[in-house]
């Protein structure tokens, strides 16, 4: 069964930087797309910033040039390392692995337990 297991969140001053990380264990094959996401307005899931098998990123807006997004495909591991945080920053982040299944666009998706990231100003 397909686990992640998410570390990193904690308190930090606005202006700090902290790095999460997220590890992927079982059948999770060789194509997959992990990212961040972070808790919006209704309790919804916005993307913070995603990042393909081969490196591609991307990024919210709100984040860019702050957030970098990196992955270790030997370890099956994605990090995110968050610099000048900012108290708005202030949120529970889940990461997000997605598995494609034929006939695409069709996925597997699986989500690992929220950490939270505290910004104090």
């Amino acid at each position: 069964q397909v686990q992640l297991v998410v570390s990193g969140g904690g308190l930090v001053q606005a202006g700090g930087s902290l790095r999460l990380s997220c590890v992927a264990s079982g059948s999770i094959g060789s194509d997959n797309d992990m990212g961040w996401y972070r808790e919006a307005p209704g309790n919804q899931r916005e993307l913070v910033a995603t990042i393909s098998r081969g490196g591609g990123t991307n990024y919210a807006d709100s984040v860019k040039g702050r957030f970098t997004i990196s992955r270790d495909n030997a370890k099956n591991t994605v990090y995110l390392q968050m610099n000048s945080l900012k108290p708005e920053d202030t949120d529970v982040y889940y990461c997000k692995l997605v598995i494609p299944v034929p006939p695409y666009p069709y996925a597997k998706v699986y989500w690992g337990k929220g950490t939270l990231v505290t910004v104090s100003s």
